[in-house]
């Protein structure tokens, strides 16, 4: 999801609770807390020697301990507060892609992608999910790709003859 769509999406719900959907049916606890919100420039060089730019909007959530206890979630509202004091300090890039920052004792820190939303009564849910790495010099590099799920979803065959690294 681009940062636009993302702020369109909250400007249509304000009223909402905001939730985030980490893994399926697992749901960011209730006490957390935008903490940071980062604008990145990617500047990369992939194995294969392509070079590539691009930016993203990072928006890191924090389970707060002290607030344990807490019924109700953050309100779209509140969250669209804290996006536009950062959108007036640092403007956003609307075309970039937006992840979501999170991690909880049970969940290693990983920068998630939006999938989806749902609009569910009083709430309005963001599914998030991992992409999985890959080559992204496949054709340099002779790399062939099995899509399974599981550990050993990607097998390599890189000869070592080629520009790969």
């Amino acid at each position: 999801m681009r940062t636009k769509e993302l702020l369109s999406v909250l400007e249509k719900n304000k009223e909402k609770g905001l939730l985030f959907e980490y893994a399926p049916n697992l749901l960011v606890g209730t006490n957390y807390h935008i903490t940071e919100v980062k604008h990145i420039k990617i500047d990369s060089v992939d194995c294969g020697g392509k070079t590539d730019a691009w930016n993203e909007t990072i928006i890191q959530l924090w389970e707060s301990p002290q607030e344990l206890g807490k019924i109700d979630y953050m309100k779209v509202d509140k969250a669209l507060e804290i996006l536009n004091r950062v959108g007036n300090l640092k403007p956003y890039d609307n075309e970039s892609e937006v992840k979501i920052e999170y991690s909880n004792a049970a969940f290693n820190t990983a920068q998630l992608y939006i999938q989806e939303f749902e609009v569910k009564d009083n709430a309005i849910i963001f599914k998030l999910s991992i992409e999985d790495t890959r080559c992204k010099a496949i054709d340099i590099c002779g790399i062939s790709e099995v899509k399974e799920k599981g550990l050993n979803a990607q097998i390599s065959s890189c000869d070592p003859a080629s520009n790969c690294c």
